[in-house]
C-alpha cells in the first residue's frame, strides 16, 4: 500500500517523531507500506519557512535528501493532480493540502493526515 504523508507528518518524522500519534507511527513503520512524500510539502516548506512561520522552519532540501536516503519516494505535480482539482469539494481552502488530497485519489495512494478538515474529504485519506 503506497502511503503520502501530509507536510506536518513529514516535518514530524524527520524532526520531532514524539509528536507523532501512535496510530500514525503504525501506518509509518508497517514495511508493507511504500512511504511517499509529495513536491506540494516541499513548496509549503519553502513558502512558509519564508513567512517566519515557527512550525515551518525545516531546511526542505535536506529534509527531501534525509526522506529520499530513508526509502521515502518523491511524487511530482503533474496536470492530472490539477484537473483532480476540479472534483474536489469545497471542504478545505488550503491549496497545499488540496493538491495532497488530489494527488492521493489520482495515484491510488492513501494519504495520511493529522488535519480533520483535510479527513473529510471522501477518498483515500486516514486522520492518523
Amino acid at each position: 500500500m503506497k502511503l503520502l504523508l501530509d507536510t506536518h507528518l513529514l516535518l514530524w518524522v524527520a524532526n520531532d517523531p514524539s509528536r507523532l500519534s501512535q496510530a500514525a507511527r503504525n501506518w509509518i513503520e508497517d514495511m508493507n507500506h511504500e512511504m511517499l512524500f509529495s513536491a506540494a510539502s516541499l513548496w509549503e516548506i519553502v513558502i512558509k519557512r519564508s513567512l517566519g512561520r515557527d512550525d515551518f522552519q525545516a531546511d526542505a532540501r535536506l529534509l527531501r535528501r534525509g526522506l529520499l536516503d530513508n526509502g521515502y519516494r518523491e511524487v511530482s505535480i503533474t496536470s492530472e493532480h490539477a484537473f483532480a482539482l476540479a472534483s474536489l469539494p469545497s471542504i478545505h481552502k488550503d491549496p497545499f493540502d488540496r493538491i495532497l488530497v488530489a494527488q492521493a485519489t489520482v495515484e491510488d495512494m492513501i494519504l495520511l493526515t493529522t488535519d480533520p478538515v483535510v479527513a473529510s474529504y471522501p477518498g483515500p485519506i486516514r486522520e492518523v
